[in-house]
């Protein structure tokens, strides 16, 4: 009996790419003790961009998040996604802040810690993966699945053998523009088990619509998770639906023993939220729809969305079609990153240049020269001396994990936000973002003072801490 496990998306990368993690804490809270009663392996919950939405546009503390759902979700595993040396934010931070950070999320709920790098450079995962085993947690190493010359099945599982070496508890292949075929993940996965001993999960999106038939095979193939998000909330740029996958492995080999009347009531709960979304406009019924240009450009949903906005900015929405066509091109002089944040959004930034400026490399942003010179870490690929020069001259290039040139930073980080300090994990939410993590302090200070300000001696009540 091969048992095949679910991870479901719906609290944290469902909603991030239907509704740019919109979700608020009191759309959860009516089903977290339904949810942990389905008997999921776990619920992703946290990280991505969770972090940033929380703070930017619900005026929530993502922190508070998390002990709120670990209360309520008791015997559930909870899941986050993190960017390995970059945290949850888009820049390198010094080893004392991931391991802090690591830490803080541990001890307030998490259980299984996704750790990704952007370049598949697993320098960049070492301190994060060794942070969570040292805190008791569970290290998942994610590869970053894209297509290029060199990304064949004997690269990923080199990167595979070299995350296993490191100490990771189990491996994950992060499929994030949707475009691992049914077949390549039946070979891929194969060839996989064959080598690693630890388990094996795939992660992937409805973008092309090819989603539950790469799950099939790769299920056929050996894969013990697979990662679905709720029927109201899944398909396009979201996971394969889960109940449509635990009615397909029913009663075979692989059945996952989850209830399909439990998962209903899950269903019943997101469908009127589903319906809150599309009627004011936050869910876009084209994020539900099928995007091949996903599977010619490999450009991520949410990467579209915002080449989009960016071009209407420019006043330049007619070269549309002229950016996705550069992109590629973009990606192969860069080194064939996948394009998976921030790499995507930095590809994307500097295809949409090229175009509208009519010449390419005249304008580079800080973040491309700073990859050119090494600062994210190694490219699978090397990048010709002429695109090198072209950006950064005769600058040159490090060799070393770029973390390595970063001093301790906990302590400054400390001083500069003393007086908005409540609690420690308050640090890291600056952190991450500065700007948008005081402004949040401020507001949470005037709901404070306007509690205070009503009181009367008359009032027999608690006051928040």
């Amino acid at each position: 009996m091969t048992k095949v496990k679910i991870t479901e998306t719906v609290l944290r990368d469902a909603h991030q790419c239907l509704i740019a993690t919109r979700m608020k804490t009191e759309d959860m809270l009516p089903i977290l003790e339904t949810l942990d009663k389905v008997g999921y392996h776990s619920l992703e919950m946290w990280g991505g961009a969770t972090f940033d939405s929380s703070l930017r546009f619900l005026n929530e503390d993502p922190w508070e998040r998390l002990r709120t759902i670990r209360k309520a979700v008791k015997t559930t595993k909870l899941q986050m996604l993190l960017r390995g040396q970059n945290l949850l934010g888009y820049k390198h931070y010094a080893d004392d802040v991931v391991q802090e950070f690591v830490k803080k999320s541990i001890h307030n709920g998490i259980d299984i810690i996704r750790i990704f790098d952007a370049l598949n450079d697993v320098r960049n995962l070492e301190v994060a993966v060794a942070a969570t085993k040292k805190e008791g947690g569970h290290a998942q190493a994610a590869i970053s699945y894209t297509i290029s010359p060199v990304h064949n099945p004997e690269h990923y599982i080199k990167i595979a053998k070299e995350m296993e070496n490191m100490g990771a508890d189990s491996i994950c292949i992060k499929d994030m523009a949707g475009i691992l075929t049914p077949y390549y993940a039946y070979e891929l996965i194969t060839r996989l088990k064959s080598i690693i001993k630890v388990p094996i999960e795939l992660h992937t999106h409805y973008t092309i619509g090819m989603g539950s038939m790469t799950y099939l095979k790769a299920i056929e193939a050996g894969v013990d998770i697979i990662d679905t998000a709720i029927s109201p909330m899944a398909l396009g740029t979201s996971q394969p639906p889960t109940e449509t996958m635990v009615a397909t492995l029913q009663n075979t080999q692989y059945d996952t023993g989850l209830n399909l009347e439990t998962l209903n009531e899950v269903a019943e709960h997101f469908t009127l939220l589903r319906d809150q979304y599309l009627k004011s406009g936050l869910l876009n019924p084209k994020m539900l729809g099928v995007d091949v240009n996903a599977l010619i450009y490999q450009v991520p949903g949410g990467m579209l969305s915002n080449l989009v906005s960016q071009l209407q900015l420019q006043n330049a929405s007619h070269k549309y079609a002229e950016v996705l066509k550069e992109i590629p091109k973009v990606r192969e002089d860069m080194g064939y990153p996948p394009l998976v944040t921030p790499l995507s959004q930095m590809v994307g930034t500097q295809a949409v240049f090229n175009v509208v400026l009519g010449e390419r490399y005249k304008m580079v942003p800080k973040e491309i020269k700073a990859y050119v010179k090494g600062e994210y870490g190694k490219s699978a690929v090397e990048i010709s001396e002429d695109i090198r020069k072209k950006i950064i001259g005769d600058e040159e290039v490090i060799q070393c994990r770029p973390a390595d040139l970063i001093e301790p930073q906990l302590a400054v980080l400390r001083n500069e936000m003393k007086e908005y300090l409540e609690q420690e994990e308050d640090v890291l939410s600056y952190a991450l973002f500065p700007q948008i993590a005081l402004e949040f302090f401020k507001y949470r200070q005037a709901q404070k003072y306007k509690i205070d300000s009503n009181y009367t001696d008359k009032d027999q009540k608690t006051y928040p801490v």
